[in-house]
């Protein structure tokens, strides 16, 4: 983002191979050893390496060239030619706050890209690849084509592959926008994008970088409309329609009435023409929005934030409602074993060990999720059975299955395991998870599981009981939201007792307000659900983004937290999207922002940084428009009452940089945690229109009263310039507040400065003496400006509550 304000700035070319490819030779590598060291240099020598052709970062180059080669500094280019022209040098003064105001932004998004690389770099995915026998963790841009890559559950397929051992299911639902789930063995394709859910596999990169689909799809997508913007950027970008529509009929009007109609000279006539224009040019506005965003996103990487998407910081700010997963969030990621109860159907005098049969099943399984991993962990020993097959845990069936020689057993969350038995045995299952234990049932089944909606009856052996910890800082983190008027909705697919009991450790506020998800069969159930309930459980990933998708209906601005595989679609459709770098990978390339060290209690931190963002541009946004409205006011007000332009370039340039400029910048960066209301540009108009308007009022009377008194156009622009340096600066108490010490020696150094410029350079800024006249003049609007700007405050906010009336009305 820079002064032009572009509405999303624009990714590098498409990054197709900067080394030139050379062709080498395909290898049909053993999955178990994989590329020698020597094949893959010669791989990325020869260009076949993984870089995506899609960098999100801007070159420095970008930068300066966007910065420098803007809409408004080619006004500004052409106005400071018509000065030099009529050989007004000393009211090229406006040129050295252009091209400080280009300086800083270049530094500040070149000191940003910086940060945020490092950032990327820490987030960048990392992949398990076969390399001469051995499994290395690389960045997926270092892998090469013919790689041998293990995909774990939670991982994104990197580059085109073909599985060359072992099994999976897929989801390519980010592809396909189909949520099925499909089981890949060997021999079958892997399309980058996609991502696992469970089991794992090796696989043969076949399509790596530019080749690959996701690639493809990438650069196909730089035709396609940009990507939505946030309500500031929009804003933002209306105003600067507005002025650049206006702008060039408006100067060439004013040039013409004053120099045809008004027979001023030409020199005169060029010099009020370019101070209304550069009155009417929010210079500064844009550059420090960049500022602004760049720096808050510098700062919560400080605080191992990584922000992937800026006008995220701005959306986060806005939250109303934030969706919460039990699992990463409220407790650790971690899964502890607590204990294995036997079960009615289990009968220790037919049947080995529970124990052993249960570290029969968690051997045969993979390390499928958090749950798995913490049996794994503890049962250890079995009775030598080995499975002839193995069904990788679903999240949307929500079991995995596995076939020995004489029994099939599964184990899952008890409500789809057990399906219609499941009344016969939920009381005794309810006494462990009101406790807040998570409970899964290992069960005897009759059939053969496939991944799908188990059929068959299943007769439950044990339960497990296992617990998440909640984090330390829950109680802290959700105390803040409370107090900031955000409502918590926890969804998660475990057990809704489960869950209200770890909601309820966390101090959520309504967390006994729960509703489990399998009675919410119509998206009207769930519009209804999302109004009355905190706590939803056994929640379907099918479901969270349906859930999300009303709430947002309802007219919330949702976020989304996640950090596993199901929470994707989810995260997806929130309006702002936080994922935690521990969770699965896709999660964390798809959220708009990561939480490096996945420690939610980061978030209040993103959400005050937000509100100091989005208030403080408020704020010094505002500033700007109170220079923008008066130089069109007067302008048109120049027109119609055949004057010239009261005010010269150079006077204009005095008082952006102390009323304006050097405030504005200051207050962008001051803390600010009040909560956002209202829209941007509505916000920002009702407090720019009375001090624009009263600089207008002022400066005309002081105009029409200087004409009738013969008053030289000299002393009375003068005379207006401190006009609106008075306005402006009781603007800057008012919007500034609450004053603090350090505010009142800003504002105190502002006025000293101003002062310090028109006493010692009178000349560069075109300050002449007043006449007693002129003096008493000034004197009479100085005080009327206060009332005035009292009246039409109060004026204005009345007409805001008036229309938010009718508006609630309608």
């Amino acid at each position: 983002m820079s002064q032009h304000h572009r509405k999303k700035k624009p990714r590098r070319k498409a990054n197709v191979q900067e080394v030139s490819r050379r062709p080498v030779d395909v290898i049909q590598a053993d999955w178990q050893h994989g590329l020698t060291r020597e094949q893959a240099a010669e791989r990325m020598a020869c260009g076949w390496d993984n870089r995506p052709v899609d960098a999100s970062m801007v070159s420095v180059k970008e930068i300066i060239r966007e910065n420098v080669f803007t809409y408004y500094n080619l006004i500004f280019l052409i106005l400071a030619a018509l000065l030099v022209v009529v050989r007004s040098y000393r009211d090229l003064s406006f040129l050295l706050i252009i091209a400080v105001n280009t300086l800083i932004g270049i530094f500040q998004e070149v000191q940003a890209k910086k940060e945020l690389e490092k950032m990327n770099m820490m987030a960048a995915p990392k992949v398990s690849a076969v390399r001469e026998g051995k499994l290395r963790t690389l960045p997926a841009e270092k892998l090469v084509r013919d790689d041998i890559v293990l995909f774990l559950p939670g991982n994104q397929i990197c580059a085109d592959a073909r599985v060359v051992h072992g099994e999976a299911k897929i989801n390519e639902s980010l592809l396909t926008g189909e949520s099925d789930e499909i089981t890949k063995g060997v021999g079958d394709e892997l399309v980058s994008g996609s991502y696992v859910v469970s089991g794992k596999c090796y696989a043969r990169l076949t399509g790596v970088g530019e080749d690959s689909y996701i690639a493809k799809l990438t650069i196909e997508a730089k035709s396609m409309k940009k990507g939505e913007q946030s309500e500031m950027i929009r804003s933002l970008n209306r105003l600067l329609v507005f002025v650049g529509i206006v702008l060039i009929p408006l100067g060439i009007t004013l040039f013409v009435q004053s120099y045809y109609v008004n027979q001023n000279e030409f020199s005169e006539s060029i010099t009020s023409m370019v101070a209304a224009l550069i009155g009417m040019i929010p210079e500064g506005l844009f550059l420090l929005v960049s500022v602004a965003l760049a720096v808050g996103a510098v700062r919560l990487g400080q605080r191992n934030v990584l922000v992937h998407d800026m006008k995220s910081i701005e959306t986060l700010a806005r939250v109303d409602v934030l969706c919460v997963d039990k699992t990463g969030t409220i407790t650790d990621s971690s899964m502890r074993f607590k204990k294995l109860i036997p079960a009615r159907g289990y009968d220790p005098e037919t049947m080995p060990e529970l124990e052993k049969l249960v570290g029969d099943f968690a051997g045969a399984m993979g390390h499928d999720n958090a749950t798995m991993d913490a049996m794994k962990s503890y049962f250890r020993e079995g009775t030598g059975q080995k499975a002839r097959k193995v069904s990788p845990f679903s999240s949307a069936a929500k079991y995995s299955g596995a076939v020995f020689e004489k029994n099939t057993y599964v184990l899952g969350a008890p409500e789809f395991v057990l399906g219609d038995d499941f009344a016969r045995y939920e009381d005794e299952i309810s006494e462990h998870t009101s406790r807040g234990y998570r409970v899964v049932v290992f069960a005897s089944y009759d059939g053969e599981p496939d991944g799908k909606p188990l059929t068959g009856q299943a007769v439950p052996l044990g339960y497990i009981l296992l617990s998440n910890p909640v984090r330390k800082e829950a109680p802290e983190t959700f105390s803040y939201f409370a107090r900031q008027g955000v409502a918590i909705k926890v969804i998660s697919g475990d057990n809704p007792l489960t869950v209200v009991e770890a909601a309820k450790e966390a101090q959520i506020q309504d967390a006994e307000k729960y509703i489990d998800a399998r009675a919410l069969k119509t998206k009207e159930d769930i519009s209804r659900a999302v109004r009355e309930y905190t706590v939803f459980g056994r929640v379907t990933p099918t479901q969270k983004r349906q859930i999300v998708k009303a709430l947002k209906a309802q007219g919330h601005t949702v976020a989304m937290t996640g950090d596993g595989v199901n929470d994707v679609p989810a995260l997806k459709d929130a309006d702002c999207s936080v994922a935690m770098a521990s969770g699965s990978e896709v999660a964390a390339q798809v959220a708009q922002v990561v939480l490096l060290d996945s420690n939610f209690s980061s978030m209040p931190d993103v959400v005050m940084e937000g509100r100091r963002v989005v208030n403080n541009l408020e704020r010094s946004a505002s500033l700007f428009l109170v220079k923008n409205i008066f130089s069109f006011l007067m302008s048109l007000f120049s027109v119609i009452s055949f004057i010239s332009y009261p005010l010269e370039p150079a006077q204009i340039s005095l008082i952006s940089m102390f009323t304006i400029g050097i405030p504005a910048f200051f207050l962008a960066l001051q803390p600010n945690t009040k909560e956002i209301q209202g829209r941007f540009l509505s916000n920002v108009l009702v407090k720019a229109l009375p001090a624009g308007l009263t600089d207008t009022i002022a400066v005309g009377a002081l105009v029409i009263f200087g004409k009738v008194f013969e008053v030289p156009e000299s002393d009375i622009s003068t005379a207006a310039t401190m006009l609106l340096a008075i306005v402006g600066f009781m603007v800057l108490i008012k919007l500034g507040g609450p004053m603090d010490r350090v505010k009142w020696i800003m504002w105190g150094g502002c006025i000293g400065a101003l002062l310090f410029s028109s006493i010692f350079f009178p000349n560069l800024f075109a300050i002449t003496g007043m006449s007693t006249k002129c003096i008493m003049l000034f004197v009479v609007f100085s005080i009327a400006t206060i009332p005035v700007l009292q009246g039409l405050t109060a004026g204005v906010e009345r007409l805001r509550e008036v229309w938010r009336k009718l508006r609630a009305q309608k």
